[in-house]
């Protein structure tokens, strides 16, 4: 690797890792900011769903500006606007003003990831992208790790409000850092208009193929994240009656569990294909497992927490693989838009299913912040059902994934 190519890994991925943390960081101020504006767990689902609503708001236009602008101008610059968001979020002393603020930081860091991939296939040979893209997942993964054990550690001696204070330094030095250090590719051809970008995206919608290949993903990486940047640590606390610190522990060991499984099922799958069995079904067997693993957690199996919890974040990022299935069914003119449309799906539902944990959560009476297990449970019960019933659809047969004709409507789109 060049010097080059090092710095591209280092300072993209560091864009990545910063929003991350900013996806599960309420995970560890949840009972502070539940406690000191007397929040419901209806209001803290809406909350901090408001990061995956302004991220997914922002990931059409987001594509274009990269594409016009590159890679270290926008995300540089889109990476203040998230650490003003956490500082408006950290200063506020109303619900409004903090659901403003957790807006501006989903829209802060919504090109993260989609610049470290550009920036990794301008400075990368094809063959080494997939390696280098689980590598940045995995690293992105370490700010769950973050929001665990480390987090509730600085919480001891420092408030949630002067964590939001530092965070907005941190993420202003790595978006200095990336202006000031990162290569600047030239351009050699600009994305389609934003307008263009809307209509390649309605037909996507409307391809039964893509719904095909989408259908059990996009709703167990929803639950996944929704539960994994909030959630969780509810259900650890409340249900299980772990004490805050050995949830926290619990928490991180989930992420360290789900960096190695983005990159192991990236290495796996490869293999898997060489001796003829599908990533399509590969994909489906990963997804299978994380909803037995929920079960298991569900019903107290007699196994270690720490085996079930690592088994959760190993097993809940198998639906990233459907990025990979996408491009094997898709004519590759196409395949920005059918990211861009499947990354658009996946966090509208996480920004649904945490306000609907929330809202589920909030019909049972709250003890000290804490609701009845029955309560938890039941609504674990109706996220099984639905990644039930969407893995339905996605192993019942259907026809070839792409029609001639749906590809000739999308190049031309």
């Amino acid at each position: 690797m060049s010097s080059t190519q090092l710095r591209v890994f280092l300072l993209f991925s560091a864009g990545y890792f910063v929003s991350y943390v900013f996806r599960g960081v309420n995970l560890g101020f949840a009972p502070f900011i539940t406690r000191d504006l007397g929040l419901s767990a209806a209001d803290l689902g809406l909350l901090t769903s408001l990061y995956f609503l302004g991220f997914a708001g922002a990931q059409i236009p987001a594509g274009v500006l990269l594409d016009h602008f590159g890679a270290r101008r926008v995300t540089a610059a889109t990476l203040l606007v998230a650490a003003l968001g956490i500082w408006v979020f950290g200063a506020a002393h109303g619900v409004g003003t903090m659901m403003a603020g957790r807006l501006l930081i989903g829209v802060g860091v919504s090109v993260c990831l989609g610049a470290a991939f550009k920036a990794l296939a301008q400075h990368f040979a094809p063959a080494r992208l997939p390696l280098m893209n689980g590598l940045v997942m995995a690293i992105g993964g370490f700010g769950g790790v973050m929001v665990g054990s480390p987090l509730t550690w600085v919480l001891t001696f420092a408030s949630w409000r002067s964590v939001c204070v530092g965070l907005g330094l941190l993420t202003v030095l790595v978006a200095l850092a990336q202006w000031t250090l990162a290569p600047d590719t030239k351009e050699t051809h600009h994305q389609a208009s934003l307008g263009a970008q809307f209509k390649g995206t309605l037909h996507i919608l409307r391809s039964a193929a893509f719904w095909k290949i989408a259908s059990f993903p996009v709703v167990t990486q929803g639950v996944f994240y929704a539960m994994q940047s909030l959630w969780v640590g509810a259900w650890l606390r409340d249900v299980q009656g772990f004490e805050p610190r050995e949830a926290a522990a619990l928490v991180s060991i989930l992420g360290f569990a789900m960096m190695a499984g983005c990159v192991g099922f990236g290495a796996a799958a490869r293999g898997l294909e060489r001796r003829g069995i599908s990533l399509y079904v590969f994909c489906g067997v990963g997804m299978a497992l994380y909803v037995l693993t929920q079960l298991l957690i569900m019903f107290k199996a007699p196994l270690p927490a720490a085996l079930l919890w690592a088994a959760y974040g190993i097993f809940g990022g198998a639906g990233i693989l459907s990025y990979a299935v996408m491009a094997r069914h898709f004519p590759a003119q196409m395949i920005g838009r059918v990211n861009t449309t499947l990354t658009l799906i996946i966090f509208l539902l996480i920004f649904g299913f945490q306000i609907g944990v929330g809202a589920m959560l909030s019909y049972w009476p709250a003890t000290d912040g804490h609701y009845p297990a029955t309560a938890h449970l039941t609504v674990w019960g109706v996220l099984v059902v639905l990644q039930v019933l969407s893995a339905v659809w996605y192993v019942l047969p259907g026809r070839r994934l792409v029609r001639p004709a749906e590809a000739h409507a999308e190049q031309g789109a």
